[in-house]
């Protein structure tokens, strides 16, 4: 192995087998960069806008729709560029760097949707007690160590791919994603499915463990005859970001452990889905059922539909 060179430019074999009609993916893989990111920035521009929208959880429900508008800037732009002019080449580094984003941002997206639900599990069972500064106190003491332990994480997954030695160029994906690139080393990479198994499991799984309990306390809460239907249009609407959320990271888990028995374009499908559904769907979760948001969407539309 000593006397091979490792690649230092990957091929993304993403679509090629589609050969010349390959570029008329751009138009519904545009489609889909613009109702990820556009909706995204709406809901951004109308909770910072709006004073009325000036509380800790319109705050979070703008910093998921921020974590949610980037991830298709960071890996669904190189990939429309690609459709249009043919690249398929990326760098190590630059892929290593894109790894990184996106898989950090990843795990942001299942944080925020626990500081959420660990803001509304607050104000639903001490609502006397709860105001600005004693959930912001709460969650920052829970966030600053998820956050840490986010970086920390994710920080080990890139460092130990970059060791790797790549006997192989071509990545069978559309985007730099950790287990797509590990698989083109030679050598044992036991460390780096086992650290990436690791990951799963004390950052999604976990969160999702711990948004699940603190739904059980809402619920409980809401049972027992107090803000029934607060409660139940927080858990409502919380449980179909999660739901969806949770359902495509393990679609793509599963579609990269049995990988020899889907399709390449199914497996390609799902990796774009797994990054980017969630995109969509926040927006016209918080945005059209929380009831502020979505008054104040519609007052900042109403002199165009009123010309």
């Amino acid at each position: 192995m000593a006397n091979l060179s490792s690649h230092t430019v990957l091929e993304l074999d993403c679509f090629l087998e589609m050969n010349h009609l390959r570029p008329l993916l751009f138009l519904p893989f545009c489609l889909f960069f613009f109702f990820s990111v556009v909706p995204n920035i709406l809901l951004v521009f109308v909770i910072v806008k709006r004073r009325s929208l000036h509380s800790l959880m319109y705050f979070l429900i703008a910093a998921m729709a921020a974590v949610d508008g980037a991830l298709p800037l960071l890996a669904l732009s190189p990939l429309l560029l690609s459709f249009l002019f043919g690249w398929t080449q990326i760098s190590l580094t630059a892929c290593l760097l894109q790894m990184f984003a996106v898989h950090l941002l990843g795990t942001f997206q299942s944080t925020i949707l626990l500081w959420m639900a660990l803001d509304r599990c607050l104000a639903v069972v001490c609502p006397l007690r709860y105001n600005v500064s004693f959930s912001g106190r709460v969650l920052l003491a829970v966030g600053v160590p998820l956050m840490l332990r986010n970086l920390f994480m994710i920080t080990g997954l890139v460092v130990l791919a970059g060791r790797l030695h790549f006997c192989d160029s071509v990545l069978l994906n559309c985007f730099c994603e950790h287990m797509a690139v590990v698989r083109l080393a030679c050598g044992d990479t036991s460390l780096n499915s086992a650290l990436g198994l690791l990951t799963i499991g004390l950052i999604p799984v976990l969160d999702f463990i711990l948004i699940a309990a603190s739904y059980v306390v809402v619920l409980a809460t809401a049972l027992s005859g107090r803000v029934v239907t607060k409660a139940a249009n927080t858990v409502v609407t919380h449980i179909i970001v999660m739901s969806l959320a949770l359902a495509v990271i393990l679609v793509a888990f599963i579609s990269y452990r049995v990988h020899h028995k889907l399709p390449h374009t199914a497996r390609l499908l799902f990796s774009a889905l797994y990054l980017f559904l969630p995109s969509t769907t926040t927006p016209l979760a918080f945005g059209i059922r929380t009831q502020e948001i979505r008054k104040q969407i519609l007052h900042l539309f109403r002199p165009v539909f009123t010309q």
